[in-house]
């Protein structure tokens, strides 16, 4: 198969790319850099270098292609991020539809079966509105759970506040970016056809467990989970450097947290299984970035 990568050499998309060529496939990855050519050749696929705002450039490189993998990068720069999560969904429809591309793997979230009041997710949620509107193209809406990764943002506050916390606490559905990136290549390579969810995890645990694991792990056995009001986490997240309309949006994540709607979809419909990256796995990755 030609399979189509977005997202560069990212934690999920990397590992995705080297299952894909093990397996096989012509994988092309799809980058801004002109610096991750070389790296992404070593690892045995084509580097298509352009933007995601550039539809023409995808155009051009999903044309020919049996698959993609799309997924939104980041930009915290944006000024309004679920009209640029949203834009760049709409981009990515408009090139699977101009190629003629008739299988799509999108990276979606848990929480995107919200409209509204799940601050980034809501741009997914909007991604998968126009991707579900192609006719003629099978779509797979990936929706992970929360990222282990998002706890490096908590870095700073464990070094000088000895605590971590944010404006949630209970039970989490937590997920690793290589369990997705196992997914998504299992996926890829199925012959799924519709509009079809499937949801991605690989432990669930509470936020004093999370406390408990990650304080163990880096030498902080008594380091506490603390739940801060939706002021103080914004200020919070503000002060430690974020822009405005960022923070605004991780604290409407929160709130979706905190009161279960971001993961009420997730409860009626979990995956057969989990994934095999638990929360003692993540705390000892995480002790070694500390």
């Amino acid at each position: 198969m030609k399979i189509i990568v977005t997202g560069s050499l990212g934690n999920i998309s990397k590992p995705l790319t080297e299952k894909l060529v093990k397996a096989g496939h012509q994988v092309t990855v799809v980058s801004s850099n002109e610096d991750r050519s070389a790296e992404i050749k070593a690892l045995g696929a084509s580097p298509a270098i352009g933007s995601v705002n550039d539809v023409k450039f995808l155009t051009d490189t999903f044309t020919g292609a049996d698959a993609v993998y799309a997924m939104i990068p980041p930009n915290f720069t944006a000024p309004n991020w679920r009209a640029y999560i949203g834009g760049i969904g709409s981009n990515y429809a408009e090139a699977i539809k101009a190629s003629g591309v008739k299988k799509v793997v999108y990276l979606s979230s848990i929480g995107a079966h919200l409209p509204t009041g799940t601050g980034p997710i809501a741009g997914i949620h909007d991604g998968e509105e126009t991707l579900n509107a192609l006719t003629g193209v099978a779509i797979k809406h990936l929706r992970p759970a929360f990222f282990y990764l998002n706890f490096y943002g908590n870095v700073d506050m464990i070094k000088h506040a000895n605590i971590i916390g944010s404006n949630y606490s209970g039970k989490m559905v937590l997920v690793h970016p290589e369990d997705i990136a196992e997914v998504a290549a299992e996926e890829i390579q199925s012959d799924f056809t519709g509009k079809t969810v499937r949801y991605i995890a690989s432990d669930e645990r509470t936020t004093a467990d999370i406390a408990a694991e990650l304080g163990k792990a880096i030498g902080k056995p008594n380091l506490p989970w603390v739940e801060f009001n939706d002021d103080d986490a914004f200020n919070g997240m503000v002060q430690a450097g974020l822009p405005e309309e960022i923070a605004k949006n991780y604290v409407e994540m929160g709130t979706a947290i905190r009161n279960g709607k971001l993961q009420e979809d997730y409860e009626k419909h979990k995956p057969a299984a989990l994934g095999k990256i638990k929360l003692e796995d993540f705390a000892a990755e995480f002790a070694k970035a500390f």
